[in-house]
């Protein structure tokens, strides 16, 4: 598809709009050349009003509005984008035309604007046509997450510590992540942890006598498990030797996937500080585990939660994922009716996001056809909703990623006082994020001006290890940034 612009190069937020639905068309832009309409074609026109015409296949849509001032014009466009390509592919995504995401963060700026319930209703639907649904959802998160971020000193930080590695590679997974199965990423290894400690201690070297502490510790991945008990247990205690945790709420590790978790390295994790671990099954389904390319089965997910509860994990969050490859509405609902049963702490609903990196995107054309439409999925987080919501797991976080089925989202539920602190702050930018390890984003909030400055470590473990003295080189900046708090 060619999208044309006219005395106007509003390419990102039209490009996201037009996303959500054609999320996985390729778009073509022309900026001020003629229109060609020949093909299916956008035109966003400024003029002496405002223009904007869709075709698709041999049907055509065109709506107009007056001219706006500049402030307005990007959203009023994307508005009308929204409008023309609701009527040509009978698609109204819940959401409208928003396309951040984190739709809470405007909620929270409505509430601190004086708006009550009805009010951040009201502006939710006219600015951006989102559903009461939605609407809904989004309201009870912030509610809900409203005396997290109310505690929040803003001198404190959270430290998120990477390990990019996985027993195997799911099929929906574009992250940065390595099989150990494969020789040359389970070599690395010992290597990666030797670096990730070096970092970790680099990074408390530089928090010394600093006028910050830190809040929340969350080693995520990949999969942590897929480490050794004694790799696991070294990363650990370099933090706890390196960074002082004396007034930490909250220590999460990604446990994981079954095919990993063995009673020692769970044993590691609780001796050595978590308070706080995520066991993900993403499907009660045994054929839909196999056909994301799991290792293990419900049956074994179930042993290791019942082996973590043995072993005194009173916080447990479990993830789930609606919209997997041959999973169906009643095969969703079930999952979610089981982790109830199990009576976990939180449970997160992902909604499936295919990236062009992940290996269902190359292969299930059949999968991709009905990628906008099928509305099971859309049953399938509906009922995680109202389920939940019902049995006392209330939203706490939330958020959306480009090219998720259905324009849908990923929400985190959880019980009253289990809500999971360094995701709310995360996702709602409230709080500086040190990051260690591969892919590590380390995120520095201006408590003056709120700006938000990012600093990346490199992705892929390789270059993490033979590139890591170039890579330290904004630890200058990031001193100086502590230093000055």
């Amino acid at each position: 598809m060619t999208i044309y612009f006219e005395n106007n190069s509003y390419k990102y937020e039209v490009e996201a709009v037009m996303k959500l639905f054609c999320p996985l068309e390729s778009f073509e832009f022309v900026f001020d050349g003629e229109y060609d309409d020949s093909g299916d074609s956008l035109l966003v026109s400024v003029s002496d009003k405002l223009l904007v015409s869709a075709k698709l296949g041999e049907k055509k849509q065109t709506v107009s509005a007056p001219l706006c001032p500049e402030s307005e014009r990007e959203l009023t466009l994307c508005r009308m984008i929204y409008t023309v390509m609701s009527q040509l592919t009978g698609v109204s995504p819940e959401w409208g035309c928003l396309t951040g995401i984190r739709p809470v963060k405007k909620v929270n700026a409505l509430i601190s604007e004086g708006c009550d319930k009805d009010g951040v209703y009201e502006r939710l639907r006219e600015k951006y046509f989102i559903s009461r649904r939605k609407s809904d959802l989004s309201y009870l998160t912030a509610v809900t997450q409203s005396p997290a971020l109310q505690s929040l000193d803003p001198k404190s930080f959270s430290l998120y510590v990477a390990i990019p590695f996985c027993p195997s590679r799911c099929s929906y997974c574009s992250f940065v992540s390595h099989s150990i199965r494969s020789k040359g990423a389970k070599e690395l290894i010992p290597q990666y942890v030797e670096m990730l400690c070096r970092e970790i201690e680099e990074m408390g070297e530089m928090l010394r006598d600093k006028k910050t502490f830190c809040d929340t510790v969350y080693i995520g991945g990949g999969t942590p498990t897929s480490l050794s008990a004694e790799q696991i247990e070294k990363i650990m205690k370099t933090i706890e030797k390196s960074i002082d945790i004396s007034r930490i709420r909250e220590y999460t590790v990604e446990a994981g996937r079954a095919d990993s978790i063995t009673e020692d390295k769970l044993i590691a994790i609780r001796d050595n500080g978590a308070t706080r671990i995520s066991i993900n099954p993403q499907t009660m389904q045994d054929g839909v585990l196999k056909a994301i390319g799991r290792q293990h089965t419900a049956a074994q997910f179930e042993e290791c939660y019942t082996l973590a509860r043995r072993l005194g994990f009173d916080n447990i969050n479990t993830d789930t994922i609606a919209g997997l490859p041959t999973d169906t509405f009643e095969g969703f609902k079930d999952t979610i009716d089981r982790l109830i049963e199990l009576d976990p702490e939180s449970i997160t609903v992902h909604t499936l996001t295919v990236k062009r990196s992940a290996e269902l995107f190359k292969s299930a054309e059949s999968f991709r056809e009905g990628y906008l439409t099928d509305d099971s999925v859309s049953r399938m987080v509906n009922y995680a909703f109202d389920t939940l919501t019902e049995k006392g797991f209330m939203p706490y976080y939330l958020y959306r990623q480009k090219n998720t089925v259905g324009n849908l989202e990923n929400v985190g539920y959880a019980k009253q006082g289990k809500e999971g602190l360094y995701n709310i702050f995360i996702m709602e930018e409230a709080q500086n994020i040190l990051a260690c390890g591969a892919s590590g984003s380390t995120k520095l909030i201006d408590p003056e001006t709120g700006k938000i400055t990012r600093y990346f470590n490199y992705k892929y473990p390789y270059e993490y290890i033979s590139r890591y003295e170039k890579m330290m080189g904004y630890k200058t900046s990031l001193e100086k940034f502590l230093a000055d708090m």
